[in-house]
């Protein structure tokens, strides 16, 4: 997993409340076993029509959030099933940050686990965000997860964000849950050795 510090990058505005894992990466692309490929089926109903051409209305389909790298939407985001292909998708896609008023906890907690950085500020900032990415082709964000500040290149919109310590720490260094323990190895190789020495006794 690559380490998150400072990035900036496009935005995409997705003003819509609710948006669930099966809306992010819908059922029936889920037979993969690799993490990756799963960006081309992102949002898969929303970005096509039935005959399968990209639908011109969504967000993601207009030229100017092209590159998108920072998706800012409504509350209660990856709401519905645990699925974890569902950060996956959004990071094959391109996207390094999620900003909302509020995330569904175990999708919040996938995104960790993914190099994927969920971001919640208050929905005052989130409409101005979404404005500002409205009104202006190729408007940009600057996430700096070590000072946990959010601005733009107008600094209309600068802020800061809370998050977990432990998970901001992680992040940083671009560790996961088998990245952590990898980093105590040697101690869990001594107590197996210690372990397994014992028992045959």
């Amino acid at each position: 997993m690559e380490p998150f510090d400072t990035h900036t990058g496009i935005v995409a505005p997705m003003d819509r409340v609710d948006i669930d894992t099966d809306q992010i990466i819908p059922k029936q692309f889920l037979k993969r076993i690799e993490r990756t490929g799963f960006g081309q089926f992102l949002f898969f109903d929303h970005r096509f029509q039935d005959d399968g051409t990209p639908n011109p209305d969504f967000v993601l389909n207009r030229p100017k959030y092209e590159g998108a790298s920072i998706l800012v939407a409504g509350r209660n985001f990856g709401t519905g099933s645990s699925r974890e292909h569902a950060p996956w998708a959004l990071l094959d896609y391109g996207f390094k940050c999620i900003i909302a008023p509020s995330f569904a906890d175990i999708f919040y907690n996938n995104c960790f686990q993914n190099g994927v950085l969920p971001v919640v500020l208050p929905q005052e900032t989130i409409d101005r965000i979404m404005a500002a990415a409205e009104d202006t082709s190729g408007y940009t964000l600057t996430v700096d997860l070590e000072a946990q500040r959010v601005w733009d290149s107008n600094e209309e919109v600068v802020t800061g964000f809370d998050i977990d310590p432990f998970r901001r720490e992680s992040l940083l260094k671009g560790l996961d849950d088998i990245g952590l323990t990898l980093q105590v190895e040697h101690k869990i190789e001594a107590f197996e050795s210690s372990h397994s020495w014992r028992n045959t006794e």
